[in-house]
């Protein structure tokens, strides 16, 4: 573990000039530096490195953060590698920090576990070229279409006959049967004896993100319906199933550089989809797709296109996946290859262009496939068809960005030609479902805990109240509906407390703000006028919560923005980045500036931008209770309406404040 004085030392020594100028070629303009993006294909530079404030960012693609996010979004690197690549950069010695007797023995055995399963790695490949390897498991791989040098890139290997030649190999180097064990390459008897659980099967390794094995998978060559087909590593320490992908070793830099990735179902799928070139393919590998394994490669990027067998299994599986990947907020399109084929068979019949045209012409977005898919069923039939709109629906309703649900929406009206309100209902009522069943869910949890916590403490039982953190909270604050209408004031306010947050706000007597009193800075103003309200959008509301955590601290402003900047959340770093150095209110604030006190501008501006806030407040509730009238029945239109007028009022004396509208005599 890296120190905390030293992850000070690397923050403050570095030099975003010289990180990004390692990948990329920089023009110095005035005081800054222009470049072409590293992250997307253009002509003309949009990719800013200002060095006083210590970000990059790309008017282009949008990209932004400081020295350390760029080494994470560019390099793939965690927060500690790109700490370490600083280091050594500028030759900064890290002086780990010292770790207690446990930790050391933890440590110790995790690199011991995957020592063996690399000796076990290398003893399967070493395998391939025995006369036994050659002649069944290097004759199975070539007769798969495989090439020596695919075999040997990917460690294939062969598992021997006999059940104890790799646990007497393993035990001739010095491996502990404890280690054999724990990483499930042998298994135990009744007696305790220890026996090979791989033997006379073709050997696929699984690594690791770092390229580290960390499990196996064999495949039998015999046509016995009693013998299982696969066997898989079991479960370990170094190797959990559900949080690996085959081939994602392989596959990362394709896949940030394509910024897209295949999702296919077997081993074989993979080797012959990188054979032929398409190297941006993983696979779930003998389980059912996970929420782990879809944010494995959301690192990577955020599209996915799913590709399996046409046949009712891989239709099956296809549809499973659809609603998995859009809950995580991700893209998918799906592919279904012709009956009889799988993503195998398909790219060892055709060519690299001919794959890569079919992908082109037979992916489809989710809503096109079940559309398809469905209404095969339905045909004519209006309740059917009714079901397969719900059904689309829901899977809308699954989707946790507000402006992507609502263009959904716009396509299934369109394609069903029903209107789109209809879809925003139910989809509301879906979601509001779903919350209540996070709730009852996480409310049970905090029963439950809290009574196993009264059973050993002997205090009563109940529920813990719904602070922010729970359980409860955290189900409320996921399902938070983001509004496109109050995002942009959201966004401009939060813009000032990045940019101006410690400002003092100093009002002239005569305004209506001026209290005499000590002058509040732009942050408490705001915070002051929110009273409490939290924003909508969620990254906004993210990285709201988290300056005035570091505010309340006592850090100051330029400590503040370097802690988010530098964070190892990076979604919270880029909306720093984009905020802090935004073009457009560059300009407005230099022209501003031009024409009198920054200080004197933001007494004008922060409280206007606060009336702006709580006017478009009021145009989100009015849309709001306008459907709900809709909706409602008699005896309720009349509160509704009511309700609808105060509202109306509030928005006219803020129209007024604004200068919107005139003040009637």
């Amino acid at each position: 573990m890296i120190p905390q004085e030293t992850v000070q030392l690397i923050l403050d020594t570095v030099k975003i000039e010289d990180i990004v100028g390692d990948f990329v070629t920089l023009k110095r303009q005035g005081s800054s530096y222009w470049a072409c993006c590293p992250f997307h294909n253009e002509k003309t530079p949009s990719f800013h490195v200002e060095p006083s404030r210590g970000i990059y960012k790309c008017f282009g693609c949008g990209k932004a953060g400081s020295a350390v996010g760029f080494l994470m979004d560019y390099e793939r690197l965690t927060f500690s590698e790109a700490l370490r690549y600083i280091a050594n950069k500028y030759h900064i010695t890290i002086q780990e920090k010292e770790e207690t007797a446990e930790e050391i023995a933890a440590r110790q055995r995790h690199e011991s576990l995957l020592v063996v399963s690399e000796f076990a790695g290398k003893f399967f490949r070493d395998q391939l070229t025995t006369p036994e390897g050659k002649a069944v498991g290097l004759a199975y791989f070539h007769s798969r279409g495989l090439e020596d040098e695919t075999i040997a890139k990917y460690g294939l290997g062969w598992a021997p006959q006999g059940r104890d030649t790799f646990t007497k190999a393993a035990r001739a180097e010095g491996f502990k049967d404890d280690y054999l064990f724990e990483t499930g390459l042998c298994a135990r008897r009744d007696d305790g004896s220890l026996y090979d659980r791989f033997y006379e099967r073709v050997m696929f390794p699984v690594h690791s993100v770092s390229g580290r094995i960390i499990a196996f998978g064999g495949r039998t060559l015999k046509t016995d319906k009693t013998v299982a087909k696969y066997v898989n590593s079991k479960e370990s320490e170094i190797y959990v199933k559900s949080r690996s992908l085959y081939g994602i070793y392989f596959a990362k830099n394709e896949m940030a550089r394509m910024d897209k990735v295949y999702l296919v179902e077997g081993y074989l799928d993979v080797l012959s989809m990188h054979q032929l070139g398409i190297l941006n393919t993983v696979a779930s590998s003998g389980t059912s797709l996970t929420v782990e394994q879809i944010r494995l490669m959301k690192r990577f990027t955020p599209n996915v296109t799913i590709m399996y067998d046409g046949d009712s299994a891989g239709i099956h599986a296809a549809l499973r996946g659809i609603n998995m990947v859009l809950k995580e907020d991700m893209n998918v399109k799906i592919v279904l290859l012709p009956d009889g084929d799988d993503p195998d068979s398909f790219a060892r019949k055709h060519t690299l262009a001919e794959v890569r045209q079919f992908i082109a012409e037979n992916e489809q977005d989710f809503i096109g496939f079940k559309t398809d898919l469905l209404l095969k069923d339905a045909g004519r039939d209006p309740l059917k068809r009714a079901t397969v709109i719900n059904d689309i629906a829901d899977t809308i309703a699954g989707i946790p960005d507000a402006v992507k649900r609502s263009v959904y929406v716009g396509d299934c009206a369109l394609k069903f030609g029903i209107e789109s309100d209809i879809l925003f209902d139910r989809i509301r009522r879906t979601r509001e479902k779903e919350l209540e069943e996070r709730r009852a869910e996480a409310v049970r949890a905090e029963r439950e805990k809290s009574a196993e916590e009264a059973s050993v403490e002997e205090q009563p039982s109940g529920p813990a109240p719904e602070e922010p953190g729970t359980p409860v909270a955290q189900a409320e604050s996921a399902l938070v509906e983001e509004d496109p209408i109050v995002a942009p004031s959201e966004r401009e306010l939060l813009s000032f407390i990045l940019r101006d947050g410690t400002t003092p706000l100093e009002f002239p007597s005569d305004s209506e703000f001026y209290s005499g009193d000590e002058p509040q800075s732009v942050a408490d103003f705001i915070d002051a006028a929110l009273d409490g309200v939290p924003f909508v959008n969620t990254i906004y509301r993210v990285v709201y919560e988290r300056y005035f955590q570091l505010y309340d601290e006592g850090y100051e402003q330029k400590q503040i923005i370097r802690t988010l900047l530098d964070g190892e959340d990076r979604g919270i770093a880029t909306i720093t980045a984009q905020l802090f150095e935004d073009r457009y209110l560059l300009s407005v604030d230099d022209f501003s500036r031009a024409l009198t006190a920054h200080s004197s501008w933001l007494t004008n501006f922060v409280p206007r931008a606060i009336l702006a806030y709580h006017d478009k407040m009021m145009q989100s509730r009015l849309k709001k209770l306008m459907k709900d009238l809709t909706a409602a029945t008699p005896e309720q239109q009349p509160g509704i309406l009511k309700e609808i007028e105060s509202v109306n009022a509030m928005k006219r004396k803020i129209n007024i404040r604004l200068g919107r509208e005139k003040i009637e005599r």
